[in-house]
Parts: C-alpha cells; sequence; structure tokens
C-alpha cells in the first residue's frame, strides 16, 4: 500500500493516508486516457446544427424559363443551391457525436488519472475544507497557500460553502466524488481530494 501525507488548510500535515495502489498506482497509458478523453469531450457537443437543403427550401416548382432558346444557362429549381435564397449543398444536419466506450476501459482511464497525479506529487489530500463562511478571500488564501492555481477539488459530498465560495474563482473546480472524471483530473494540474472521500473513489475503482 502506498501512502500519502494529510494536510489541513493551513498546509500543516497532521497524518497519513494509506491508498490502494490497484487505483492511485497503476501503469498510465496515454492511448487509453486519450481515448476516453475524446469520448467525453464528443458528449459535450450539442449535434444541433443545422441548415436547409433544397428540399426544405419553399419556392415554386415551376421551371424558371424554358430549356433552350433564352441564351442562358438552363435552370430547373429555385431552391437550387447555386441560387441566392436556394438550400444548401451538403450542409450540417442534426447528429449525434457520441463515441461509447466501455465502463471498464473508463474505469481504467480514471484510475491511470489519479495515478499520474499522484506520482508526479500533485495529489493534496485534505483532513477536510471547511471554510468559516461564504468568502471568496477565505478560499482564494488556502489555494495560495498551496501555491495552487489551476486545481480541482473533489469532496465527499455537498459542500455549499466551498462551492460558492470557490465558484467565482478561474481556473478552480469543485467536484462532488461521484462526479470524478478522466477529463477533469487531466485539465487541471493540481488535485486536492477531501480524505473521506478516498474510501469510496477507491471503492468505486477498486478491482472487483
Amino acid at each position: 500500500m502506498a501512502t500519502i501525507d494529510v494536510y489541513n488548510l493551513d498546509r500543516e500535515k497532521t497524518s497519513q493516508v494509506e491508498l490502494d495502489e490497484d487505483v492511485f498506482n497503476v501503469d498510465v497509458k496515454p492511448h487509453v486516457l486519450h481515448q476516453v478523453v475524446v469520448s467525453q469531450l464528443l458528449k459535450r457537443r450539442s449535434g444541433t446544427a443545422s441548415v436547409k437543403g433544397r428540399s426544405d427550401v419553399k419556392g415554386s416548382g415551376a421551371k424558371l424559363w424554358r430549356q433552350k432558346g433564352t441564351g442562358r444557362a438552363r435552370v430547373g429549381s429555385v431552391a437550387s443551391p447555386t441560387r441566392r435564397g436556394g438550400g444548401v449543398a451538403f450542409g450540417p444536419n442534426p447528429r449525434r457525436y457520441e463515441r461509447k466506450v466501455s465502463k471498464k476501459v473508463r474505469k481504467a482511464a480514471l484510475r491511470m488519472a489519479l495515478s499520474d497525479k499522484f506520482r508526479s506529487d500533485r495529489l493534496v489530500v485534505l483532513e477536510g475544507f471547511d471554510l468559516p463562511g461564504i468568502k471568496t478571500k477565505a478560499f482564494v488564501d488556502v489555494m495560495n497557500t498551496f501555491e495552487a492555481d489551476k486545481a480541482l477539488i473533489v469532496t465527499m459530498g455537498k459542500n455549499e460553502t466551498l462551492e460558492k465560495s470557490a465558484r467565482n474563482v478561474p481556473r478552480i473546480k469543485v467536484l462532488r466524488c461521484e462526479g470524478l472524471n478522466v477529463y477533469d483530473v487531466i485539465n487541471h494540474e493540481h488535485l486536492f481530494v477531501v480524505e473521506s472521500a478516498i474510501g469510496t473513489i477507491q471503492e468505486a475503482l477498486g478491482n472487483r
């Protein structure tokens, strides 16, 4: 079992906690991380872009002028993509960008992301994150104490005081442990985890 120090909000070491090596100390495979991150980002796309094709444009179905004898190019429909106000050729239509990844691969990628943070000393375990009140300044002072500019903070459950204190701070995200995901772990330089959430994360990601 690997061990990691537990700190309070003043960056004082208070204890140590054991980490499951099957969750926080596994081999990192970049291609697996890439696969899961791409899947997450594709799911965020709404896929609602849409234009009218020639069959969607309202207009007379009559031929604009006779085929021959006018000296002009032959023309059929007023909805032709070559005409002003006509339909769009090969334009976007609503679609789903989703790229499915199995649950097993998602869990493996999350273990790799957590392991990368642990090995690079960018994982910080806190005994708690209880602020005296909803104060952005108090939260920023804690981040400055840990010299963390871009951080993901994982809590055990709802922490309204922390969530409201941090919501206007750029490059900071507060997440409950059930919402922990690969993209957010990778996208933030530091990972702060409340000690009470460690057991839940290990139970969810352990090899069973």
